[in-house]
């Protein structure tokens, strides 16, 4: 696989995608290549205007493109829940999921709508309650995946039960590392769950490498040091925000990528390149340690997959 590129996208022309935080970065990249493959894309964010911004920079690449723009804050589970709803409103299947809305190594602690600590309600527990609201339309399509976004940041992370929500102690990437671990850990939890449960779904994790897009710049701030040296490095160790979609795109469009497949960049340190295989460090493959969070995630967000799956 590593020559692949997007031109190796096969049609997708009458299957459905969501992608969250689609109106820019990584995410923007990504519906921009589904929908110039045909998929009707719906494209979700928390700004609106942007969201309209990314709708017309989209159909003038390609102005056939079948795509809209719905409002998701991945940050309040009210939003989540209205935005399932009113995708089921309007969309009998879902054929791809792609998990990629997310806030980084925020300089000071904050909390979302509803108390969790901001990096991992958005990056990891809106998106479990996301896909669990969903699975009901994703188990209606043919081949349904769902692409969830890591990072090479879990390689650090550890999962904190006994303080989740970073209350007594709050380090920027430190809750960053155990939201894309927790990412990560969901990603190979739901395919052992789907098999075991008969869902259908195409559970596929991926990360992007270093790609230059505003979640770096808008996260730990110019004035660190890290941030600094990474200026300085960037142009030998980075890659774009459309190269560093190439990953998500072959977890969510290839006939290649492997249910509980992760795939990165295939250069240096996973740092850029064509996609490949990426490296799943030994705490995201601790079943014991998925269950308690699956479990976790499921009391906090008041939102059960299996639940939703026998009443669907």
């Amino acid at each position: 696989m590593t020559d692949w590129t997007t031109a190796d996208i096969p049609s997708l022309s009458g299957k459905t995608a969501v992608v969250t935080g689609g109106t820019g970065g990584l995410g923007y990249e990504s519906a921009l290549a589904l929908a110039g493959a045909g998929a009707i894309v719906i494209l979700t964010g928390r700004n609106d205007a942007k969201g309209l911004r990314a709708i017309e920079g989209i159909c003038a690449q390609f102005p056939n493109a079948l795509i809209a723009y719905e409002h998701l804050d991945l940050a309040s589970l009210s939003s989540v829940a209205d935005f399932a709803r009113r995708f089921a409103a309007s969309n009998d299947q879902l054929d791809l999921l792609v998990n990629n809305a997310g806030v980084m190594a925020l300089p000071k602690r904050q909390q979302t709508e509803d108390g969790f600590e901001m990096q991992f309600g958005t990056n990891y527990l809106g998106h479990y309650a996301l896909t669990a609201r969903l699975l009901p339309r994703l188990r209606r399509a043919k081949a349904p995946r769902v692409v969830n976004l890591s990072s090479l940041a879990h390689r650090s992370g550890a999962i904190n039960f006994d303080d989740l929500q970073s209350k007594r102690s709050y380090r920027p990437l430190r809750a960053y590392s155990q939201s894309k671990l927790a990412v990560l850990m969901f990603s190979l939890e739901l395919q052992r769950r789907s098999d075991a449960a008969g869902w259908g779904l195409r559970s596929i994790a991926a990360h992007p490498g270093f790609a230059r897009t505003d979640l770096i710049s808008n996260g730990p701030g110019v004035s660190t040091l890290q941030w600094r040296v990474g200026r300085l490095l960037q142009p030998w160790i980075s890659q774009s925000a459309a190269e560093g979609a190439r990953p998500t795109l072959f977890a969510a469009t290839s006939p290649a990528a492997e249910p509980a497949g992760y795939y990165g960049p295939n250069g240096f340190y996973e740092l850029k390149g064509p996609p490949g295989i990426a490296r799943i460090m030994p705490q995201a493959k601790d079943f014991a340690a998925a269950a308690m969070l699956w479990d976790a995630s499921a009391t906090l967000t008041g939102v059960s997959f299996d639940e939703i799956a026998a009443a669907a």
